[in-house]
């Protein structure tokens, strides 16, 4: 397997790290906007490590990214850029007759006179339009296989499988500990892709009503995450794997609820009331500028806060049924603990969480263990040779009985 990685920031990095420790693919080229950190991401590996190799794409430019798939004869393309780039580079696979795989999927865009109640264009639907286009040429774009989503899908589905009969609620919990030094707000993820989802409506699935929205931060609730992280209050975040899950895995209610914190969420509804939260351009000084874009250069990259930051994270997926006649009810989940994550690979708990799950999923496209064609969520594919080959990498996860 030839790989092309586009996206050379903290969760691109950590997957050059991971994917170095493997033998499945013959040969993985990183791909950024600005070469040098393409080129660093490369030389951290070391000399010996001769399967990887650094190149200049612009991701928006979806004619040089198919471009770059056939000089370097890639059989997949792994996007590791934040999901404005999604579409481009899911269009440049098709066109180059290449796999895809992503993280987030193509953004969504509130309903225009109802957006606390109905979905407009919801994540994903650019690319499950296109389901079809995928099918016909044979290829597989594998969507929304990070952590979350990723890793929490997987969970939902063993939980299906294995684990119950009958499905009342599925409902994706993040939280976590982690404490910055030296910094009073310092997101430990991508403030783009952050403001993105927190500020947009959530979306909810009822099996009875289907895809609907709320408003942001409503229904907060306190789950108590596992490993020393203790009680932190959740509230409704849009996310993808409620767009996901669904059309795969049978259940009543499907939800996703983020720990952000008082404080996190003020700050957001702050940036959200000045209009420091828009991606349209403006005019500072005769130059065109993104609101959005300049409060993320203003904050420290995520990737560079990893010595400066202790504690741990958790992602995973509550569910709640019955298995053989009995109400049972299970927390499926993944910790990293951000000490262990810098000492064995010199990435952030967060990133280092994001990055393993799309290489675990790349060994197991390229070694036939997960196959199909069209557009695949996670939940698509068996989950057990998922989970299994996460211990084998080294990072195990847990299952609670609540």
């Amino acid at each position: 397997m030839r790989v092309l990685l586009v996206g050379a920031g903290g969760v691109g990095t950590a997957i050059t790290k991971i994917a170095a420790r493997r033998s499945f693919f013959d040969h993985m080229v990183v791909a950024d906007y600005d070469l040098s950190r393409a080129e660093a991401a490369v030389a951290a590996l070391g000399t010996d490590e001769t399967r990887f190799s650094a190149a200049r794409v612009d991701a928006s430019d979806q004619t040089a990214v198919t471009a770059l798939i056939a000089e370097h004869r890639c059989d997949v393309l792994l996007n590791a850029t934040d999901p404005r780039f999604v579409l481009p580079l899911f269009e440049a696979a098709l066109a180059a007759g290449a796999n895809y795989l992503d993280m987030a999927m193509s953004l969504s865009y509130p309903h225009p006179d109802r957006p606390y109640e109905e979905c407009g264009v919801k994540l994903g639907d650019g690319q499950f339009e296109r389901a079809d286009e995928w099918e016909k040429a044979g290829l597989l774009a594998l969507v929304g296989v990070g952590v979350e989503p990723g890793l929490s899908d997987v969970f939902a589905r063993y939980a299906a499988d294995e684990l119950f009969d009958e499905i009342e609620e599925i409902g994706v919990r993040d939280g976590a500990n982690l404490t910055v030094d030296g910094y009073d707000f310092a997101p430990s993820f991508s403030i783009w892709t952050t403001i993105e989802e927190c500020l947009n409506p959530p979306v909810i699935w009822e099996k009875d009503r289907g895809w609907f929205t709320t408003a942001p931060f409503s229904e907060p609730e306190v789950f108590d995450f596992p490993e020393g992280i203790g009680p932190v209050e959740c509230v409704n975040v849009e996310h993808e794997e409620v767009l996901l899950i669904p059309r795969w895995v049978g259940a009543q209610r499907v939800t996703f609820k983020y720990g952000l914190g008082d404080e996190f969420i003020e700050t957001l509804k702050t940036l959200h009331k000045l209009g420091l939260d828009r991606t349209a351009k403006v005019t500072v000084g005769g130059a065109e500028v993104s609101p959005r874009d300049v409060v993320a250069a203003c904050l420290p990259d995520p990737a560079t806060l990893g010595e400066r930051m202790h504690g741990k994270t958790c992602a995973g997926t509550w569910v709640k049924g019955t298995k053989d006649g009995a109400p049972r009810e299970v927390y499926l989940y993944h910790v990293v603990d951000n000490q262990w994550s810098m000492r064995e690979y010199g990435s952030q708990a967060v990133v280092w969480q994001t990055a393993i799950n799309p290489v675990v999923a790349l060994e197991l496209v390229a070694n036939g263990t997960w196959s199909g064609t069209g557009v695949l969520g996670a939940e698509a594919l068996a989950p057990r040779p998922f989970l299994d080959l996460l211990v084998e990498y080294g990072s195990p996860w847990g299952l609670r009985e609540q």
